[in-house]
């Protein structure tokens, strides 16, 4: 089977993971983005590897656009990841609808239509469609099936659109995966309301202080392996509307920072949080996900270690920037 991959939204962080995974994987993947600086991708990934992706400047909030891609690079294989994060659509909530929204039906539309050559479609959805008291009342842990109450409009967009996957498949057959990941770290990430942690990283490495806008605990995920898990979950899209949370590191913001200053000793004494906890529950339950295969998650230690290597490097080559790591 030859596999010819989309990736929507393949300039964002988990977006330019998924790329450089497929990329790494010999498989042809074309990058759909309506912005078109690839230097997240340029970030974590060599020139060679950027030369193999096929860029389309293109907009998911038109139908036509969707399709014409699909239809012009012969695409098997859909990851939906392109979306407007909380900032974005606390900001514009009506163009966070349009994108999050009606983006995501378009995509499925355009699949249906196409259902006899694509093979898998997966789309990111998010712990961020549910409140902290949304866990198990007895002992905290959010489950998979637990009834969601959004507190953002990012995260009533992140339950439309898993109600639009199961739509999708009841009414027309089409197959997907849904992923839920919480606090996703490592180098590319550099906006939205969890990237935090990972500017703190880049910030102390550039020899300035940073602030993480939150405390309590949550549920670390490093980028590459959710970009794994984004792959797996395109090809194992085979039958229903499944929806799995993704595993992790569980950990304070206190422990980050410690890990953080042990391994990289510029580090110590320039990052500080505030605020309160996240409003999302911090104890995940990610049962089910075992179908999509063997998922192995970074421990935060090798984590943390690996996002400040890169950067380091980046920055003895004089090519990381404070843009690069979400500083103005």
């Amino acid at each position: 089977m030859d596999e010819r991959f989309l990736v929507t939204g393949a300039l964002g962080c988990i977006g330019a993971w998924t790329v450089r995974h497929l990329v790494r994987e010999g498989v042809p993947v074309v990058a759909l983005d309506q912005a078109t600086d690839a230097r997240r991708l340029r970030l974590i990934a060599t020139a060679e590897e950027v030369a193999a992706v096929r860029f389309v400047q293109g907009d998911i909030t038109s139908l036509d656009s969707v399709e014409a891609v699909l239809d012009e690079h012969r695409i098997t294989h859909v990851a939906h990841l392109a979306a407007l994060q909380v900032p974005f659509c606390r900001a514009n909530p009506p163009l966070g609808a349009l994108v999050n929204v009606v983006g995501t039906v378009n995509v499925f539309e355009a699949v249906r239509r196409r259902s006899d050559r694509i093979w898998g479609l997966a789309y990111m959805s998010s712990i961020g469609m549910f409140d902290a008291g949304d866990g198990d009342p007895i002992d905290g842990t959010l489950r998979v099936d637990a009834a969601a109450h959004p507190r953002t409009l990012y995260g009533v967009t992140k339950l439309a659109n898993e109600g639009t996957a199961r739509v999708y498949w009841l009414e027309n057959g089409v197959a997907s995966v849904g992923l839920r990941p919480l606090t996703v770290y490592g180098p590319a990430r550099d906006q939205g309301l969890t990237s935090g942690p990972t500017r703190a990283i880049g910030a102390a490495l550039l020899g300035r202080s940073f602030e993480i806008g939150f405390g309590g605990a949550t549920l670390f995920q490093f980028a590459p392996d959710v970009a794994a898990a984004v792959v797996a979950a395109a090809r194992s899209a085979s039958g229903g509307a499944e929806v799995y949370n993704l595993g992790g590191t569980p950990a304070s913001i206190d422990d980050f920072i410690a890990t953080v200053e042990s391994e990289v000793p510029e580090a110590r004494g320039r990052i500080t949080h505030t605020g309160p906890g996240l409003p999302f529950p911090d104890r995940i339950d990610d049962a089910g996900s075992e179908a999509l295969g063997e998922r192995t998650w970074t421990p935060l230690r090798d984590g943390v270690r690996r996002t400040a290597a890169l950067f380091r490097e980046r920055l003895a080559r004089g090519e990381l920037r404070p843009v690069d790591v979400g500083l103005e």
